[in-house]
Protein backbone atom coordinates (compact mmCIF):
# COMPACT_ATOMS: atom_id res chain seq x y z
CA UNK A 1 0.00 0.00 0.00
CA UNK A 2 1.44 3.32 -0.84
CA UNK A 3 0.83 6.25 1.38
CA UNK A 4 2.16 9.79 1.90
CA UNK A 5 5.38 9.75 4.35
CA UNK A 6 5.31 12.01 7.25
CA UNK A 7 8.64 13.75 5.39
CA UNK A 8 6.23 14.77 2.66
CA UNK A 9 3.86 16.27 5.15
CA UNK A 10 6.21 18.05 6.77
CA UNK A 11 7.19 19.32 3.12
CA UNK A 12 3.55 20.55 2.53
CA UNK A 13 3.18 22.21 6.01
CA UNK A 14 6.61 24.17 5.63
CA UNK A 15 5.32 25.19 2.06
CA UNK A 16 2.35 26.22 3.29
CA UNK A 17 0.32 23.81 1.07
CA UNK A 18 -1.75 22.22 3.81
CA UNK A 19 -2.70 25.37 5.22
CA UNK A 20 -3.43 26.96 1.83
CA UNK A 21 -5.38 24.68 0.19
CA UNK A 22 -9.45 24.82 0.87
CA UNK A 23 -9.11 21.64 1.54
CA UNK A 24 -8.66 20.31 5.53
CA UNK A 25 -8.43 17.00 7.08
CA UNK A 26 -9.25 17.26 11.12
CA UNK A 27 -9.07 14.67 13.94
CA UNK A 28 -11.96 15.75 16.99
CA UNK A 29 -10.50 15.40 19.51
CA UNK A 30 -7.05 14.67 18.92
CA UNK A 31 -5.99 13.49 22.47
CA UNK A 32 -8.38 10.34 23.60
CA UNK A 33 -8.06 7.20 25.82
CA UNK A 34 -6.90 3.69 23.76
CA UNK A 35 -11.13 2.73 23.90
CA UNK A 36 -12.29 6.18 23.36
CA UNK A 37 -13.49 6.84 19.09
CA UNK A 38 -12.76 10.41 17.54
CA UNK A 39 -14.38 11.72 14.60
CA UNK A 40 -12.32 12.14 11.42
CA UNK A 41 -13.64 14.68 8.76
CA UNK A 42 -12.24 16.03 5.04
CA UNK A 43 -14.30 19.40 4.31
CA UNK A 44 -14.01 21.76 1.35
CA UNK A 45 -13.97 19.04 -1.48
CA UNK A 46 -16.75 18.97 -4.56
CA UNK A 47 -19.36 17.68 -4.24
CA UNK A 48 -19.15 13.78 -4.93
CA UNK A 49 -15.97 13.64 -5.46
CA UNK A 50 -13.91 10.65 -4.70
CA UNK A 51 -10.67 10.84 -2.31
CA UNK A 52 -8.27 8.77 -0.01
CA UNK A 53 -7.43 8.69 3.71
CA UNK A 54 -4.53 7.37 4.31
CA UNK A 55 -3.27 6.38 8.62
CA UNK A 56 0.01 5.10 9.71
CA UNK A 57 1.56 4.58 12.94
CA UNK A 58 4.50 2.72 14.71
CA UNK A 59 4.15 0.18 16.96
CA UNK A 60 6.13 -1.03 20.42
CA UNK A 61 8.15 -2.94 17.68
CA UNK A 62 9.34 0.07 15.59
CA UNK A 63 7.25 -1.84 13.15
CA UNK A 64 4.82 0.29 10.95
CA UNK A 65 1.57 -0.09 10.02
CA UNK A 66 -1.04 1.29 7.51
CA UNK A 67 -4.25 1.76 6.29
CA UNK A 68 -5.85 3.69 3.57
CA UNK A 69 -9.73 3.87 2.63
CA UNK A 70 -11.52 5.92 -0.60
CA UNK A 71 -14.67 7.99 0.63
CA UNK A 72 -16.90 10.06 -1.71
CA UNK A 73 -17.90 13.34 -0.50
CA UNK A 74 -21.38 14.39 0.30
CA UNK A 75 -23.14 17.42 -1.30
CA UNK A 76 -21.50 19.76 0.14
CA UNK A 77 -18.01 18.38 -0.09
CA UNK A 78 -17.46 16.69 3.20
CA UNK A 79 -16.42 13.38 4.65
CA UNK A 80 -17.32 12.33 7.85
CA UNK A 81 -15.49 9.10 8.92
CA UNK A 82 -18.24 8.45 11.94
CA UNK A 83 -21.42 8.29 9.79
CA UNK A 84 -19.91 7.48 6.02
CA UNK A 85 -18.36 3.77 4.68
CA UNK A 86 -15.54 4.14 2.26
CA UNK A 87 -16.00 2.70 -0.75
CA UNK A 88 -13.12 0.70 -0.94
CA UNK A 89 -9.47 0.15 0.75
CA UNK A 90 -8.39 -1.57 4.53
CA UNK A 91 -12.55 -1.87 5.47
CA UNK A 92 -15.86 -1.32 4.18
CA UNK A 93 -18.63 -1.01 6.77
CA UNK A 94 -19.03 2.30 8.57
CA UNK A 95 -16.71 2.73 11.76
CA UNK A 96 -15.53 5.89 13.03
CA UNK A 97 -12.08 4.23 13.67
CA UNK A 98 -12.55 1.59 11.14
CA UNK A 99 -8.92 3.27 9.82
CA UNK A 100 -7.10 2.39 12.73
CA UNK A 101 -8.34 -1.25 13.89
CA UNK A 102 -8.10 -2.45 9.51
CA UNK A 103 -4.02 -1.54 9.61
CA UNK A 104 -1.77 -3.75 8.76
CA UNK A 105 1.99 -4.06 9.10
CA UNK A 106 4.19 -2.74 6.60
CA UNK A 107 6.98 -5.97 7.52
CA UNK A 108 6.16 -9.14 6.96
CA UNK A 109 7.82 -10.52 9.93
CA UNK A 110 5.59 -8.74 12.05
CA UNK A 111 2.54 -10.54 13.13
CA UNK A 112 0.91 -8.77 15.67
CA UNK A 113 0.17 -5.34 16.73
CA UNK A 114 2.72 -5.04 19.81
CA UNK A 115 1.48 -1.58 22.18
CA UNK A 116 4.32 1.16 22.95
CA UNK A 117 6.39 0.26 25.81
CA UNK A 118 6.11 1.66 29.40
CA UNK A 119 2.58 2.70 29.20
CA UNK A 120 3.38 5.57 26.92
CA UNK A 121 0.62 6.87 24.35
CA UNK A 122 1.14 6.58 20.29
CA UNK A 123 0.33 8.93 17.96
CA UNK A 124 -1.47 8.00 14.33
CA UNK A 125 -0.83 10.23 11.08
CA UNK A 126 -3.84 10.89 8.58
CA UNK A 127 -3.36 12.56 5.30
CA UNK A 128 -5.99 13.72 2.99
CA UNK A 129 -4.82 12.71 -0.62
CA UNK A 130 -6.18 13.88 -4.02
CA UNK A 131 -5.26 12.82 -7.10
CA UNK A 132 -2.40 11.36 -5.31
CA UNK A 133 -1.50 14.38 -3.68
CA UNK A 134 -1.49 15.03 -0.27
CA UNK A 135 -3.70 17.91 0.79
CA UNK A 136 -4.17 18.11 4.30
CA UNK A 137 -2.94 16.03 7.41
CA UNK A 138 -4.03 15.47 10.95
CA UNK A 139 -3.00 13.61 14.02
CA UNK A 140 -4.34 11.56 16.84
CA UNK A 141 -3.11 10.52 20.55
CA UNK A 142 -4.13 7.27 21.96
CA UNK A 143 -3.24 7.37 25.47
CA UNK A 144 -2.54 4.48 27.32
CA UNK A 145 -4.00 5.87 30.60
CA UNK A 146 -5.32 9.52 31.19
CA UNK A 147 -3.21 12.29 33.02
CA UNK A 148 -2.72 11.98 36.45
CA UNK A 149 -3.64 8.67 36.79
CA UNK A 150 -0.51 7.60 39.56
CA UNK A 151 1.51 4.17 39.78
CA UNK A 152 2.43 2.65 42.78
CA UNK A 153 4.66 -0.22 43.03
CA UNK A 154 4.21 -3.31 45.22
CA UNK A 155 7.08 -5.32 46.50
CA UNK A 156 7.44 -8.15 48.72
CA UNK A 157 4.78 -10.71 49.64
CA UNK A 158 3.14 -9.36 46.58
CA UNK A 159 4.34 -8.30 43.13
CA UNK A 160 2.42 -6.02 40.89
CA UNK A 161 1.49 -2.38 40.58
CA UNK A 162 -1.16 -0.56 41.95
CA UNK A 163 -2.55 2.63 39.08
CA UNK A 164 -4.85 4.99 41.03
CA UNK A 165 -6.84 7.65 39.56
CA UNK A 166 -6.66 11.10 40.09
CA UNK A 167 -9.82 11.78 41.96
CA UNK A 168 -10.16 12.08 45.82
CA UNK A 169 -12.08 10.03 48.16
CA UNK A 170 -11.99 5.98 48.06
CA UNK A 171 -13.42 4.10 45.29
CA UNK A 172 -14.44 0.61 44.35
CA UNK A 173 -11.20 -1.33 43.37
CA UNK A 174 -10.33 -4.07 40.88
CA UNK A 175 -7.40 -6.97 41.21
CA UNK A 176 -6.42 -7.04 37.55
CA UNK A 177 -4.63 -10.55 36.54
CA UNK A 178 -3.36 -12.03 33.30
CA UNK A 179 -2.97 -14.83 31.50
CA UNK A 180 -0.46 -17.42 30.46
CA UNK A 181 1.39 -14.71 29.09
CA UNK A 182 2.70 -14.30 32.75
CA UNK A 183 3.98 -11.12 34.26
CA UNK A 184 1.81 -8.19 35.16
CA UNK A 185 -1.00 -6.88 32.89
CA UNK A 186 -0.50 -3.27 33.52
CA UNK A 187 -2.32 -2.08 30.26
CA UNK A 188 -6.06 -3.67 31.64
CA UNK A 189 -5.05 -2.08 34.67
CA UNK A 190 -4.42 1.61 33.50
CA UNK A 191 -7.33 1.43 31.29
CA UNK A 192 -9.53 0.54 34.70
CA UNK A 193 -7.62 3.20 36.47
CA UNK A 194 -8.52 5.72 33.80
CA UNK A 195 -12.12 5.27 34.31
CA UNK A 196 -11.95 5.48 37.92
CA UNK A 197 -11.07 2.48 39.50
CA UNK A 198 -7.93 1.92 41.81
CA UNK A 199 -6.71 -1.11 39.92
CA UNK A 200 -3.95 -3.57 40.98
CA UNK A 201 -2.36 -5.45 37.72
CA UNK A 202 -0.84 -8.19 39.98
CA UNK A 203 2.01 -10.31 38.59
CA UNK A 204 1.18 -14.58 39.66
CA UNK A 205 4.41 -15.85 37.80
CA UNK A 206 6.79 -15.39 34.85
CA UNK A 207 8.01 -12.18 36.89
CA UNK A 208 10.84 -11.57 39.57
CA UNK A 209 10.51 -13.38 42.56
CA UNK A 210 7.68 -15.58 41.24
CA UNK A 211 7.68 -18.59 39.54
CA UNK A 212 8.48 -19.17 35.83
CA UNK A 213 5.41 -21.23 34.96
CA UNK A 214 1.81 -21.37 35.84
CA UNK A 215 2.24 -24.03 38.16
CA UNK A 216 1.18 -25.15 41.68
CA UNK A 217 0.27 -21.39 42.13
CA UNK A 218 -1.46 -20.90 45.80
CA UNK A 219 -4.78 -19.24 45.25
CA UNK A 220 -3.85 -17.74 49.03
CA UNK A 221 -1.64 -15.29 47.42
CA UNK A 222 -4.72 -13.48 45.76
CA UNK A 223 -6.24 -13.60 48.64
CA UNK A 224 -3.11 -11.71 50.58
CA UNK A 225 -3.84 -8.89 47.51
CA UNK A 226 -7.71 -8.85 48.05
CA UNK A 227 -6.61 -7.96 51.96
CA UNK A 228 -4.02 -5.91 50.88
CA UNK A 229 -6.32 -3.61 48.39
CA UNK A 230 -8.74 -3.66 51.68
CA UNK A 231 -6.66 -1.48 53.40
CA UNK A 232 -5.64 0.91 51.00
CA UNK A 233 -6.92 4.47 51.74
CA UNK A 234 -7.70 5.25 48.03
CA UNK A 235 -10.28 1.50 47.86
CA UNK A 236 -13.49 1.06 49.65
CA UNK A 237 -12.90 -2.56 50.45
CA UNK A 238 -16.21 -3.13 50.47
CA UNK A 239 -16.31 -3.09 46.78
CA UNK A 240 -14.24 -5.15 45.18
CA UNK A 241 -14.17 -6.92 41.89
CA UNK A 242 -11.64 -9.33 39.46
CA UNK A 243 -10.91 -8.90 36.12
CA UNK A 244 -9.09 -11.68 34.31
CA UNK A 245 -8.09 -12.71 30.89
CA UNK A 246 -7.82 -16.21 29.60
CA UNK A 247 -6.17 -18.34 32.39
CA UNK A 248 -7.00 -15.06 33.81
CA UNK A 249 -10.33 -15.21 33.14
CA UNK A 250 -10.33 -18.83 34.42
CA UNK A 251 -8.49 -17.49 37.79
CA UNK A 252 -11.10 -14.61 38.10
CA UNK A 253 -14.13 -17.31 38.15
CA UNK A 254 -12.17 -19.29 40.70
CA UNK A 255 -11.42 -16.68 43.09
CA UNK A 256 -14.77 -15.49 42.53
CA UNK A 257 -15.94 -18.41 43.78
CA UNK A 258 -13.76 -18.61 47.21
CA UNK A 259 -13.73 -15.37 48.01
CA UNK A 260 -16.85 -13.29 49.73
CA UNK A 261 -14.80 -9.86 49.76
CA UNK A 262 -15.27 -10.07 45.34
CA UNK A 263 -18.14 -8.41 44.95
CA UNK A 264 -18.41 -8.54 41.05
CA UNK A 265 -16.63 -10.88 38.09
CA UNK A 266 -15.63 -9.64 34.83
CA UNK A 267 -13.83 -12.63 32.37
CA UNK A 268 -12.72 -12.24 29.50
CA UNK A 269 -12.51 -15.38 27.35
CA UNK A 270 -12.46 -17.58 30.27
CA UNK A 271 -12.37 -21.67 30.62
CA UNK A 272 -15.37 -23.00 33.00
CA UNK A 273 -13.33 -25.76 34.53
CA UNK A 274 -9.21 -25.59 35.62
CA UNK A 275 -7.13 -26.00 33.42
CA UNK A 276 -4.36 -27.66 34.36
CA UNK A 277 -0.57 -26.02 34.27
CA UNK A 278 0.62 -23.43 31.67
CA UNK A 279 2.28 -24.51 28.74
CA UNK A 280 3.88 -26.84 26.26
CA UNK A 281 4.13 -30.53 28.03
CA UNK A 282 3.70 -29.10 31.69
CA UNK A 283 1.37 -31.29 33.59
CA UNK A 284 -0.31 -31.07 37.00
CA UNK A 285 -1.97 -28.63 38.75
CA UNK A 286 -2.04 -24.81 37.83
CA UNK A 287 -3.44 -24.47 41.51
CA UNK A 288 -3.37 -25.02 44.40
CA UNK A 289 -5.10 -24.29 47.48
CA UNK A 290 -3.75 -24.80 51.59
CA UNK A 291 -0.74 -27.05 50.25
CA UNK A 292 -2.67 -29.40 47.86
CA UNK A 293 -3.14 -29.12 43.90
CA UNK A 294 -6.63 -28.55 42.78
CA UNK A 295 -8.42 -30.91 40.37
CA UNK A 296 -8.48 -30.02 36.75
CA UNK A 297 -9.93 -30.99 33.44
CA UNK A 298 -7.61 -31.62 30.77
CA UNK A 299 -7.63 -29.60 27.67
CA UNK A 300 -9.30 -31.38 24.41
CA UNK A 301 -11.36 -33.67 26.49
CA UNK A 302 -14.87 -34.72 24.73
CA UNK A 303 -17.32 -32.68 26.75
CA UNK A 304 -19.26 -35.67 27.23
CA UNK A 305 -16.69 -36.85 29.64
CA UNK A 306 -18.78 -35.61 32.50
CA UNK A 307 -16.69 -37.29 35.60
CA UNK A 308 -13.73 -35.31 34.56
CA UNK A 309 -15.12 -32.42 33.60
CA UNK A 310 -16.70 -31.95 37.30
CA UNK A 311 -13.69 -32.78 39.49
CA UNK A 312 -12.38 -29.57 37.55
CA UNK A 313 -15.57 -27.62 37.57
CA UNK A 314 -15.18 -23.93 39.18
CA UNK A 315 -18.09 -23.49 41.72
CA UNK A 316 -19.19 -20.37 39.76
CA UNK A 317 -22.95 -20.75 41.65
CA UNK A 318 -21.18 -19.52 45.01
CA UNK A 319 -19.57 -16.45 43.72
CA UNK A 320 -21.01 -13.40 45.57
CA UNK A 321 -21.81 -10.59 42.97
CA UNK A 322 -22.81 -10.69 39.74
CA UNK A 323 -20.80 -12.07 36.58
CA UNK A 324 -19.94 -10.68 33.06
CA UNK A 325 -18.56 -13.32 30.61
CA UNK A 326 -17.04 -12.61 27.45
CA UNK A 327 -16.03 -14.95 24.56
CA UNK A 328 -15.47 -15.00 20.96
CA UNK A 329 -17.00 -17.91 18.39
CA UNK A 330 -14.24 -17.86 17.06
CA UNK A 331 -11.52 -18.60 19.61
CA UNK A 332 -8.65 -20.90 18.29
CA UNK A 333 -7.07 -21.27 21.67
CA UNK A 334 -10.19 -22.77 23.58
CA UNK A 335 -13.81 -22.87 23.00
CA UNK A 336 -14.81 -19.92 25.05
CA UNK A 337 -18.12 -19.59 23.53
CA UNK A 338 -19.02 -23.28 24.60
CA UNK A 339 -17.31 -22.52 27.64
CA UNK A 340 -19.10 -19.43 28.82
CA UNK A 341 -22.17 -20.51 27.74
CA UNK A 342 -21.47 -23.56 30.35
CA UNK A 343 -20.85 -21.21 32.82
CA UNK A 344 -24.40 -19.45 32.19
CA UNK A 345 -26.28 -22.62 32.22
CA UNK A 346 -24.27 -23.95 35.35
CA UNK A 347 -25.29 -20.38 36.93
CA UNK A 348 -29.19 -20.79 35.78
CA UNK A 349 -29.87 -23.95 36.85
CA UNK A 350 -28.49 -23.39 40.46
CA UNK A 351 -30.48 -20.48 40.26
CA UNK A 352 -28.01 -17.56 40.94
CA UNK A 353 -28.85 -14.58 43.12
CA UNK A 354 -27.22 -11.71 41.30
CA UNK A 355 -27.20 -10.64 37.11
CA UNK A 356 -24.91 -12.61 34.64
CA UNK A 357 -24.10 -10.86 31.69
CA UNK A 358 -22.64 -12.48 28.62
CA UNK A 359 -21.19 -10.86 25.77
CA UNK A 360 -20.65 -13.80 23.03
CA UNK A 361 -19.24 -12.45 19.87
CA UNK A 362 -19.42 -13.92 16.14
CA UNK A 363 -16.06 -13.84 14.31
CA UNK A 364 -14.33 -13.04 16.96
CA UNK A 365 -11.43 -14.92 18.67
CA UNK A 366 -9.23 -15.18 21.67
CA UNK A 367 -8.84 -11.00 21.81
CA UNK A 368 -12.52 -10.93 22.04
CA UNK A 369 -13.88 -7.65 23.97
CA UNK A 370 -10.19 -6.55 24.23
CA UNK A 371 -10.72 -2.58 25.20
CA UNK A 372 -8.05 -0.80 22.93
CA UNK A 373 -9.06 0.24 19.72
CA UNK A 374 -6.05 -0.78 18.03
CA UNK A 375 -4.75 -2.85 14.75
CA UNK A 376 -7.43 -5.92 14.78
CA UNK A 377 -5.05 -7.98 11.97
CA UNK A 378 -2.78 -10.82 13.28
CA UNK A 379 -0.58 -13.27 11.93
CA UNK A 380 1.04 -16.84 12.68
CA UNK A 381 1.74 -16.42 16.57
CA UNK A 382 4.07 -17.94 19.20
CA UNK A 383 3.50 -18.55 22.79
CA UNK A 384 5.93 -15.73 24.50
CA UNK A 385 7.13 -18.41 26.69
CA UNK A 386 6.96 -21.69 25.53
CA UNK A 387 7.43 -20.79 21.79
CA UNK A 388 4.40 -23.09 20.62
CA UNK A 389 2.70 -21.72 17.23
CA UNK A 390 -0.88 -20.41 18.33
CA UNK A 391 -3.71 -19.28 15.94
CA UNK A 392 -5.94 -16.80 18.38
CA UNK A 393 -9.12 -16.98 15.82
CA UNK A 394 -11.13 -14.43 14.63
CA UNK A 395 -11.12 -11.78 11.93
CA UNK A 396 -9.40 -7.90 12.66
CA UNK A 397 -13.66 -6.91 11.71
CA UNK A 398 -15.28 -9.58 14.35
CA UNK A 399 -12.36 -8.88 16.92
CA UNK A 400 -12.84 -4.95 16.17
CA UNK A 401 -16.37 -5.35 16.70
CA UNK A 402 -16.24 -7.30 19.79
CA UNK A 403 -13.61 -4.19 21.11
CA UNK A 404 -15.69 -1.31 19.88
CA UNK A 405 -19.25 -3.06 22.01
CA UNK A 406 -17.65 -4.53 25.33
CA UNK A 407 -15.51 -2.03 26.36
CA UNK A 408 -18.52 0.33 27.36
CA UNK A 409 -20.35 -2.49 28.33
CA UNK A 410 -18.08 -3.52 30.48
CA UNK A 411 -17.60 -0.56 32.20
CA UNK A 412 -21.39 -0.21 32.84
CA UNK A 413 -21.35 -3.69 34.15
CA UNK A 414 -18.75 -2.68 36.75
CA UNK A 415 -20.99 1.24 37.55
CA UNK A 416 -23.95 -1.51 38.25
CA UNK A 417 -22.34 -3.86 40.14
CA UNK A 418 -19.95 -1.54 42.43
CA UNK A 419 -21.56 1.19 43.74
CA UNK A 420 -19.41 4.26 44.70
CA UNK A 421 -19.13 4.54 48.76
CA UNK A 422 -21.31 7.48 50.18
Amino acid sequence: MKIVSAALLAYLAINGISTTCAQTLTVVPNHILIDETAAIQATGLKPDEHVIIQAELVDGDARTWKSEAEFVADHEGTIDVTKQAPVKGSYRECSAMGLVWSMKPEAKEAHIYRPPHALESQTIRFALVRDGTAVSSAQLEQMTMRPGVRQIHVEGLLHGVLFVPDAPGKHPGILVVGGSEGGMPMRRAAWLASHGYPALALAYFHSEGLPDMLQNIPLEYFGRALNWMAQRPEIDGEHLAVVGTSRGGELALQLGSMYSVIKAVVAFVPANVRYPACCGRMMGAAWTWNGEPLEYAMPGLNRSMSRDLMKGAIHVEVTSGPILLISGQEDGIWPSSEMTNAVADRLRLAHFAYPVERLDYPHAGHRAGMPEIVPAWHGGLTHPLTGARENLGGTPEGNAASSLDAAPKVLEFLQRSLPQAQ
